[in-house]
Protein backbone atom coordinates (compact mmCIF):
# COMPACT_ATOMS: atom_id res chain seq x y z
CA UNK A 1 0.00 0.00 0.00
CA UNK A 2 1.27 3.51 -1.15
CA UNK A 3 0.33 5.83 1.98
CA UNK A 4 1.32 9.27 2.75
CA UNK A 5 1.31 11.00 6.25
CA UNK A 6 1.71 14.67 7.01
CA UNK A 7 1.07 16.55 9.73
CA UNK A 8 1.59 19.88 10.22
CA UNK A 9 1.06 23.01 12.64
CA UNK A 10 1.36 26.84 12.20
CA UNK A 11 -0.41 29.50 14.09
CA UNK A 12 -3.09 29.32 11.59
CA UNK A 13 -3.87 25.80 11.31
CA UNK A 14 -3.23 22.34 12.23
CA UNK A 15 -3.81 20.00 9.66
CA UNK A 16 -3.43 15.64 9.51
CA UNK A 17 -3.82 14.42 6.30
CA UNK A 18 -3.12 11.18 5.05
CA UNK A 19 -4.30 9.42 1.61
CA UNK A 20 -3.50 5.78 0.49
CA UNK A 21 -3.38 5.81 -3.45
CA UNK A 22 -4.21 1.89 -3.31
CA UNK A 23 -7.54 2.64 -1.35
CA UNK A 24 -11.30 2.64 -2.33
CA UNK A 25 -12.63 5.91 -1.67
CA UNK A 26 -12.88 5.65 1.52
CA UNK A 27 -12.81 8.88 3.71
CA UNK A 28 -13.14 11.30 7.10
CA UNK A 29 -12.89 14.78 5.72
CA UNK A 30 -13.47 17.68 8.50
CA UNK A 31 -11.91 20.93 7.00
CA UNK A 32 -14.23 23.25 8.90
CA UNK A 33 -15.83 24.17 5.40
CA UNK A 34 -18.70 22.22 4.19
CA UNK A 35 -18.59 23.13 0.41
CA UNK A 36 -14.71 22.39 0.58
CA UNK A 37 -15.47 18.52 2.24
CA UNK A 38 -17.82 18.13 -0.34
CA UNK A 39 -14.79 18.96 -2.98
CA UNK A 40 -12.58 16.31 -1.07
CA UNK A 41 -14.65 13.92 -0.98
CA UNK A 42 -15.36 13.85 -4.55
CA UNK A 43 -11.55 13.96 -5.00
CA UNK A 44 -11.40 10.59 -2.99
CA UNK A 45 -14.01 8.85 -4.50
CA UNK A 46 -13.05 9.31 -8.42
CA UNK A 47 -9.58 8.60 -7.86
CA UNK A 48 -10.79 5.79 -5.30
CA UNK A 49 -7.95 7.39 -2.77
CA UNK A 50 -8.63 6.41 0.87
CA UNK A 51 -8.56 9.91 2.23
CA UNK A 52 -8.70 11.46 5.58
CA UNK A 53 -7.96 15.29 6.35
CA UNK A 54 -8.47 16.87 9.87
CA UNK A 55 -8.26 20.59 10.19
CA UNK A 56 -8.77 23.08 13.01
CA UNK A 57 -8.13 26.62 11.24
CA UNK A 58 -8.80 30.38 11.86
CA UNK A 59 -12.12 30.42 9.58
CA UNK A 60 -12.39 33.37 11.86
CA UNK A 61 -10.42 35.07 9.39
CA UNK A 62 -11.80 33.13 6.36
CA UNK A 63 -11.33 29.59 4.69
CA UNK A 64 -7.84 31.08 2.30
CA UNK A 65 -4.95 29.42 5.46
CA UNK A 66 -7.53 26.21 6.28
CA UNK A 67 -7.68 25.52 2.12
CA UNK A 68 -3.77 26.44 0.89
CA UNK A 69 -2.57 24.74 4.13
CA UNK A 70 -5.08 21.45 3.03
CA UNK A 71 -2.97 22.03 -0.24
CA UNK A 72 -0.25 22.05 0.75
CA UNK A 73 -0.27 18.89 3.28
CA UNK A 74 -2.03 16.68 0.80
CA UNK A 75 0.59 17.57 -2.02
CA UNK A 76 3.10 16.17 0.78
CA UNK A 77 1.30 13.21 1.55
CA UNK A 78 1.22 12.47 -2.40
CA UNK A 79 4.44 12.76 -2.69
CA UNK A 80 5.29 10.82 0.12
CA UNK A 81 3.24 7.99 -0.49
CA UNK A 82 4.42 7.52 -4.02
CA UNK A 83 8.12 7.14 -3.09
CA UNK A 84 10.37 7.01 -5.58
CA UNK A 85 8.03 6.53 -8.14
CA UNK A 86 8.90 3.55 -9.94
CA UNK A 87 6.44 1.73 -12.12
CA UNK A 88 4.04 4.55 -12.52
CA UNK A 89 2.04 5.42 -15.45
CA UNK A 90 3.32 9.40 -14.73
CA UNK A 91 0.91 10.94 -16.98
CA UNK A 92 -2.98 11.25 -16.27
CA UNK A 93 -5.54 13.33 -18.64
CA UNK A 94 -9.49 13.71 -17.99
CA UNK A 95 -12.19 15.21 -19.33
CA UNK A 96 -15.35 15.23 -17.18
CA UNK A 97 -18.45 16.44 -17.69
CA UNK A 98 -20.82 17.66 -15.05
CA UNK A 99 -24.67 18.68 -15.88
CA UNK A 100 -23.72 21.59 -18.50
CA UNK A 101 -20.14 21.79 -17.26
CA UNK A 102 -16.76 20.34 -19.03
CA UNK A 103 -13.27 20.18 -17.11
CA UNK A 104 -10.30 19.00 -17.91
CA UNK A 105 -7.33 18.33 -16.24
CA UNK A 106 -3.98 17.01 -17.30
CA UNK A 107 -1.05 16.04 -15.02
CA UNK A 108 2.56 15.31 -15.01
CA UNK A 109 4.11 13.41 -12.01
CA UNK A 110 7.52 15.01 -12.79
CA UNK A 111 9.07 16.33 -9.68
CA UNK A 112 9.14 19.49 -11.78
CA UNK A 113 5.77 21.75 -10.10
CA UNK A 114 3.59 23.98 -12.33
CA UNK A 115 0.43 24.99 -12.56
CA UNK A 116 -1.95 26.74 -15.50
CA UNK A 117 -5.17 26.63 -14.53
CA UNK A 118 -8.11 28.57 -16.24
CA UNK A 119 -11.41 28.37 -14.03
CA UNK A 120 -13.55 31.02 -15.80
CA UNK A 121 -15.70 33.36 -13.62
CA UNK A 122 -17.49 31.79 -10.63
CA UNK A 123 -19.88 33.01 -8.25
CA UNK A 124 -17.84 34.20 -5.23
CA UNK A 125 -19.25 32.30 -3.06
CA UNK A 126 -20.80 28.82 -2.84
CA UNK A 127 -22.15 27.99 0.76
CA UNK A 128 -19.18 28.90 3.10
CA UNK A 129 -16.61 28.41 0.30
CA UNK A 130 -14.85 31.11 -1.59
CA UNK A 131 -14.33 30.50 -5.28
CA UNK A 132 -11.18 32.43 -5.40
CA UNK A 133 -9.70 29.33 -3.66
CA UNK A 134 -9.67 26.81 -6.20
CA UNK A 135 -6.50 27.88 -7.75
CA UNK A 136 -5.26 27.96 -4.31
CA UNK A 137 -6.00 25.08 -3.43
CA UNK A 138 -4.83 23.35 -6.90
CA UNK A 139 -1.18 25.99 -6.83
CA UNK A 140 -0.53 24.66 -3.08
CA UNK A 141 -1.22 21.36 -4.09
CA UNK A 142 0.88 20.96 -7.41
CA UNK A 143 3.61 22.47 -6.01
CA UNK A 144 3.85 20.29 -3.18
CA UNK A 145 3.22 17.09 -5.15
CA UNK A 146 6.17 18.09 -7.43
CA UNK A 147 3.06 17.93 -10.69
CA UNK A 148 2.78 19.94 -13.63
CA UNK A 149 -0.50 20.32 -13.45
CA UNK A 150 -3.08 21.85 -16.15
CA UNK A 151 -6.80 22.33 -15.35
CA UNK A 152 -9.37 24.23 -17.28
CA UNK A 153 -13.24 24.42 -17.32
CA UNK A 154 -13.88 24.52 -20.98
CA UNK A 155 -17.47 25.75 -20.27
CA UNK A 156 -20.54 25.86 -17.96
CA UNK A 157 -23.10 28.07 -16.37
CA UNK A 158 -23.47 26.73 -13.09
CA UNK A 159 -20.45 27.56 -10.23
CA UNK A 160 -21.42 24.17 -8.25
CA UNK A 161 -21.19 22.25 -11.15
CA UNK A 162 -17.96 23.75 -12.72
CA UNK A 163 -15.87 23.55 -9.39
CA UNK A 164 -17.23 19.98 -8.98
CA UNK A 165 -16.02 19.01 -12.03
CA UNK A 166 -12.56 19.83 -11.59
CA UNK A 167 -12.25 18.28 -8.35
CA UNK A 168 -13.57 15.17 -9.98
CA UNK A 169 -11.10 15.58 -13.00
CA UNK A 170 -8.22 15.92 -10.33
CA UNK A 171 -9.39 12.79 -9.36
CA UNK A 172 -9.59 10.82 -12.38
CA UNK A 173 -6.35 12.03 -13.38
CA UNK A 174 -4.26 11.16 -10.44
CA UNK A 175 -5.47 8.19 -10.22
CA UNK A 176 -4.28 7.08 -13.88
CA UNK A 177 -0.82 8.52 -13.20
CA UNK A 178 -0.14 6.96 -9.73
CA UNK A 179 -1.33 3.65 -11.57
CA UNK A 180 1.38 0.85 -11.90
CA UNK A 181 2.42 -0.77 -14.78
CA UNK A 182 4.62 -3.76 -15.33
CA UNK A 183 5.91 -2.95 -18.52
CA UNK A 184 7.69 0.16 -16.71
CA UNK A 185 10.97 -0.91 -15.60
CA UNK A 186 12.07 2.19 -13.32
CA UNK A 187 10.64 5.27 -13.83
CA UNK A 188 9.18 6.77 -16.77
CA UNK A 189 11.85 9.15 -18.02
CA UNK A 190 14.74 9.12 -20.12
CA UNK A 191 16.80 10.92 -17.38
CA UNK A 192 16.11 7.86 -15.36
CA UNK A 193 14.64 9.86 -12.42
CA UNK A 194 11.28 11.97 -11.30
Amino acid sequence: MRIGKIERETKETKIFAEINLDGGGKNSIKTGIGFFDHMMNLFAVHGQFDLKIDCTGDLEVDGHHSIEDIGICLGLAVKNALGDKRGIKRYGTFYLPMDESLAFVSLDISGRPFLVIDGGEFAPMIGNFDTELVEEFFRAFSFNAGITLHAKILYGKNSHHKVEAIFKALGHALKIAVEHDEKIQGVLSTKGTL
